[in-house]
């Protein structure tokens, strides 16, 4: 997670110096809570959208609300914003209104129709080679 931060930024010394002053505290997640993550990403379709970084926060999140408390997920990344729900983790939108109901998404290639699990790992049609797309399967 850290690598996203760019290091000559604002964000980056900031994060740097609360690092330093240790108001910032940098954990991994434990391998279980990953597989959780990643489990619960796949069941909604949004596996293919997160990132490893993104995987790791809503991973943490679990491990936290295991140890008994109440993670918050600041987020704007919708489909961070999908999973944690789909795990029952909290979460704040920052600039956007953020998601009201769990999506499961389904991807189609746009041009020939056909359509793919949401484990499919590739972002291009094996029949015609355009980008897939994803749409919403079903609101819950």
């Amino acid at each position: 997670m850290k690598d996203e931060i760019l290091r000559k930024s604002i964000s980056g010394y900031r994060f740097e110096t609360a690092q330093e002053s240790g108001k910032i505290k940098i954990e991994n997640p434990q391998q279980q809570f990953l597989k959780t993550a990643k489990k619960a990403a796949s069941e909604v379709g949004d596996a293919f959208f997160l990132s490893e970084a993104d995987i790791q926060v809503l991973a943490l999140a679990l491990q936290l609300r295991a140890r008994g408390y109440t993670p918050l997920i600041a987020t704007d990344d919708y489909s961070i914003q999908n999973v944690a729900k789909q795990t029952q983790i909290e979460f704040a939108p920052l600039a956007t209104f953020g998601i009201r109901r769990r999506l499961e998404w389904m991807r189609y290639c746009p041009a020939c129709h056909k359509t793919y699990s949401n484990n499919y790992r590739s972002s291009k049609c094996e029949i015609c080679g355009t980008d897939l797309k994803r749409k919403p399967l079903r609101k819950t």
